[in-house]
């Protein structure tokens, strides 16, 4: 039968049906034709729909990169699904991404999950680069990222520290057998920013509204951290398989949001009562003046608080939490410390946030804890909106812009034994800082999208772990040489996977 009497024979609406998938394969095939070829980065074959999931997976942990750009090169890419994933592995080009072209590859990525839990970008951190995340920054500076700030909040973080010490000095199995001194560090992180922001804090580690908020705030981590869901991320047409994770994200994200929302009410119900000076406004005071202004909404308020609550608190915490086990097993680092504290400040004398620009090799030992264990070695994301190009290859518009941190700041090329735990690497001429002054080394990013808790958790992380030296001699449990660092990485976080039991024994 020839074709036309085979089209001839087909009733009309299947002819109408099939025509129009003809015209269909045609215009796709007509745009391929036409399509500008572009020189995309080298990386693993993709296949049609899955691209390269089948072959890499879900999990894009930091180490598992690493291991591609051995094999690829400093910049390579990933088709996962309908996603491009761009990774950068050198200081050139992180220094292309994070600073030269920081205008162009300056906005954020959307997922399913984070689109939840930042209500699709109303927050600072997530949200896309323009005119919204400029004014969230703005807002946010002032209450939370000044020098100002910091002198203002300095004496509430030495009281706080003071009351762990003591703490753990009440505990009767803290010099012997040892303690998690994690948990309480945990709430001495909460309560830092909680003054900071609200003006109050918790008075012990079973207050349940403490607990609730730490179970929720664990629970919005792992959810949001996981590689479960990239499946369903990166394959649209698998995302009905996310129901039920989605609908999980979801229930946790209102709970938190009631549980925020009480919090900034009954700061409102104390302000009303007694009207804070200008000098003695919380965060959340400032952020409501600019919600009572029309600056923002009172989901933009919420979101804020959502923010801290994340990005300030768990990830500051786990910096600490890596530098104690390192203290604890280099018992000359901890000499070290202990030495130079007493010299500079005197036996007995104990640290305050001033004091901290005079102890050169502390800080050393808090960048050499942010340089081994980064807390968030991949950076938070980056995405251009439109076309670029970066290291003579042409990116796609709205790619997923990986800068492998971790792999800049361990790389043998560039650091000597950098699996060691060493902070005499910082003594040299080289005055390597965390502001990004050095692209190897960019534990809170450069540039636009630079993380700006900076100026909190250098003196907070120096000042815990410095007294916490001054104090007691840290030692692994009985029974054990050394305490457990191994890591347990997610989306792009990184904490220590097991708390460790430490024995505290008081110094006089």
């Amino acid at each position: 039968m020839g074709l036309l009497a085979f089209v001839s024979s087909i009733p009309h609406t299947e002819t109408a049906l099939l025509s129009l998938f003809v015209i269909v394969l045609a215009s796709i095939a007509v745009v391929q034709w036409f399509k500008p070829k572009l020189r995309l980065p080298p990386g693993p074959v993709a296949v049609p729909i899955f691209g390269n999931w089948l072959q890499v997976g879900d999990d894009l942990n930091h180490e598992n990169l690493s291991e591609m750009a051995k094999k690829y090169g400093e910049i390579f890419l990933l088709r996962m699904g309908q996603r491009n994933l761009v990774v950068i592995s050198s200081p050139e080009l992180a220094k292309e991404v994070l600073h030269t072209q920081g205008v162009e590859f300056g906005s954020r990525t959307r997922n399913v999950v984070f689109d939840i839990f930042t209500g699709k970008g109303q927050d600072m951190v997530f949200t896309v680069y323009g005119d919204h995340w400029r004014k969230m920054r703005r807002i946010m500076t002032v209450p939370f990222f000044t020098n100002k700030v910091v002198q203002h909040a300095r004496s509430h973080w030495e009281e706080e520290i003071n009351s762990v010490i003591a703490d753990i000095k009440a505990d009767p199995d803290a010099a012997s057998t040892g303690m998690v001194v994690r948990r309480r560090l945990q709430m001495l992180m909460y309560n830092n920013m909680f003054r900071m922001m609200f003006g109050r804090r918790f008075e012990k580690v079973d207050d349940p509204l403490f607990l609730e908020l730490k179970r929720l705030n664990g629970e919005r981590s792992r959810l949001a951290q996981s590689f479960e869901y990239n499946y369903g991320d990166f394959i649209p047409i698998l995302r009905p398989f996310l129901r039920n994770y989605l609908k999980q994200c979801q229930k946790v994200k209102d709970e938190r949001l009631i549980l925020f929302k009480g919090f900034v009410e009954e700061r409102q119900r104390e302000t009303k009562v007694n009207p804070p000076s200008t000098d003695e406004k919380c965060a959340i005071d400032h952020i409501l003046d600019a919600y009572k202004n029309g600056e923002i909404s009172y989901d933009n308020v919420l979101y804020i608080v959502e923010n801290i609550n994340v990005a300030a608190i768990e990830t500051t915490l786990w910096s600490i939490e890596w530098g104690l086990a390192e203290i604890v097993n280099n018992p000359d680092v901890q000499k070290s410390m202990r030495d130079e504290l007493n010299s500079v400040l005197g036996p007995g004398v104990p640290l305050t946030e001033p004091d901290v620009p005079k102890l050169p090799y502390l800080h050393w030992v808090v960048k050499e804890t942010m340089r081994l264990h980064m807390a968030i070695p991949l950076l938070v994301p980056h995405m251009n909106l439109h076309q670029a190009k970066l290291g003579g290859y042409d990116i796609p518009a709205e790619s997923k812009i990986l800068v492998n941190a971790w792999w800049l700041a361990n790389n043998p090329e560039w650091w000597n034994k950098p699996d060691v735990f060493n902070p005499d690497r910082f003594a040299g001429p080289e005055k390597i800082e965390a502001n990004g002054n050095d692209f190897r080394f960019l534990p809170f990013g450069v540039g636009r999208r630079s993380c700006p808790g900076i100026i909190l958790a250098i003196p907070i992380v120096s000042l815990v772990l410095g007294r916490l030296v001054q104090s007691f001699e840290l030692l692994p449990p009985p029974g054990f040489r050394k305490v457990d660092t191994k890591g347990h990485g997610g989306q792009f976080s990184l904490r220590i996977a097991n708390h460790s039991v430490i024995v505290c024994k008081p110094i006089n």
